[in-house]
């Protein structure tokens, strides 16, 4: 076992340097996003960018301090911690600040705490100790319910704070059950759902069931290995339902498409059951489940859609998706960010020389749209270095969680890993309009003291873990 105070020679120097690298260049941003010729000084503590170096000064403290904590303490007190800011997260609710429609804000003079962004590290810590504890087993049905707790807890008191982009990011820790030996269809199923939400919205419920039909028949050969039996299958319905259409039409019995096509499919389900006895062939059940579990799926969307997500949400997605196009309107911050970054070239335009962020066309340029910044000024070259940091940093975090002793240490830093995945790629495909506007931060570079302390914390827990791993720490 290595002595405490070796614990500096074994911090890993290469990701303190790029976490050093991009909070510089992030504050680098903040201050051209809101730079103003009469406040041209970069220590001006009135501007925001003043701010967050104090506030990039003191996660520097805070990451001094979580280093020199012993690693063994964050296992011990795993659930505590996490039980701690289940309870800031209830007491926001009731006691916090309301910040642009969202209450999930403590103030304290001039200082606000959003104790969402403490939720991520905490489940992260509460989640490793769950599944490190020698006798649980990932594969059973007990464990998954432990696990999905763990995590709606956190995402749903968040929901509750009109946060719901911040609540996605709990859904990220999916990958790391995957990782410790989550069974493949949960994210398949997952996944399945996803995509089905989307088409949901792009199709109407006759092109829907007739793509789901589809699907299905086509999975059912390659479970079968037949194409035959997949082509004679889809004949036959496609019969039934072209006898049905003509059966209406004779008749004038008034019947709609999607009417005609749950006729058939009611009929050729019954068919399918019955042969699928005889025949005793296990492959009909499975493409039967996945058929009913996309239609529930489907036919849910609606409900969740006008029911669950707030007007702006709504809009945002149809924005994303092409249903909708209102430049002026819900789409405004999307479109002037893409024109921004669009405007930057190859090159870009060069440091505090850009118009779009000069003369404020973009909303919430120095935090939720702080990469328009970086392509601006920056341009193609410069976005691509600093999306390259990124990229090397979470490869950096894969392989020092590959190289932990304890499966403790290991789920956690595949936490973080995900965690700052989530981020980077949501806000960024956000800022270019290939995502949902969905307000949640880019990590190291968005301006605000919250999540930059709370990413700093996640991070150096971990770099904490790893200069110890040669420690029996469970």
């Amino acid at each position: 076992m290595k002595s405490n105070n070796n614990i500096w020679l074994n911090l890993d120097w290469l990701t303190v340097f790029l976490y050093l690298t991009l909070v510089f260049l992030g504050w680098l941003n903040i201050y051209a996003a809101v730079y103003n010729e009469e406040h041209q000084s970069m220590l001006d503590m009135g501007q925001k960018y003043g701010k967050q170096l104090i506030w990039i000064i003191a996660g520097i403290i805070i990451a001094i301090m979580v280093f020199t904590v012993d690693s063994k303490f964050y296992a011990a007190f795993a659930y505590p911690i996490y039980a701690v800011t289940i309870i800031l997260n209830i007491a926001v609710l009731f006691l916090g600040k309301e910040v642009n429609g969202a209450r999930g804000w403590f103030e304290f003079g001039n200082v606000a705490l959003q104790p969402e962004e403490l939720g991520k590290f905490a489940t992260n810590l509460a989640l490793a100790k769950c599944i490190s504890q020698f006798d649980f087993k990932i594969q059973k049905m007990r464990s998954y319910l432990i696990l999905f707790s763990l995590i709606a807890l956190p995402a749903i008191l968040i929901i509750m704070q009109n946060d719901t982009g911040s609540a996605l990011v709990f859904a990220v820790f999916v990958f790391v059950f995957y990782r410790e030996g989550l069974n493949g269809m949960v994210l398949f199923w997952g996944f399945a759902a996803a995509a089905l939400f989307i088409l949901a919205l792009l199709l109407n419920e006759f092109q829907l069931l007739l793509f789901l039909l589809i699907i299905s028949i086509a999975a059912y050969g390659v479970l079968r290995q037949s194409l035959k039996e997949a082509l004679i299958g889809f004949t036959s319905i496609m019969g039934t339902l072209g006898v049905l259409w003509l059966v209406d039409s004779i008749f004038h019995l008034g019947g709609t498409p999607l009417q005609l096509l749950l006729i058939t499919l009611t009929i050729s389900a019954i068919l399918v059951i019955v042969y699928a006895i005889l025949r005793r062939i296990p492959q009909v059940w499975r493409i039967l489940l996945f058929f009913i579990f996309a239609i529930g799926i489907s036919m849910s969307v609606n409900y969740f859609y006008k029911q669950i997500l707030a007007p702006h949400q709504r809009d945002r997605i149809d924005q994303v998706l092409g249903i909708k196009i209102d430049k002026l309107g819900r789409g405004y911050n999307v479109n002037q960010s893409k024109i921004a970054v669009g405007s930057g070239g190859f090159l870009g335009k060069g440091f505090l020389e850009g118009t779009q962020t000069k003369y404020n066309f973009v909303p919430e340029q120095s935090t939720d749209f702080i990469f328009c910044t970086v392509g601006e000024e920056w341009g193609f070259l410069g976005s691509t270095v600093v999306v390259g940091l990124f990229l090397w940093l979470l490869i950096r975090l894969i392989t020092l969680a590959e190289r932990q002793r304890s499966q403790f240490s290991r789920i956690y830093g595949y936490g973080v890993a995900c965690i700052l995945f989530f981020h980077i790629a949501i806000n960024i495909s956000m800022t270019i309009g290939l995502a949902p506007v969905i307000g949640i931060p880019l990590p190291f570079f968005s301006y605000g003291g919250s999540s930059l302390w709370a990413f700093t914390v996640l991070l150096f827990i971990f770099l904490r873990f790893d200069a110890t791993r040669t420690e029996n720490l469970r």
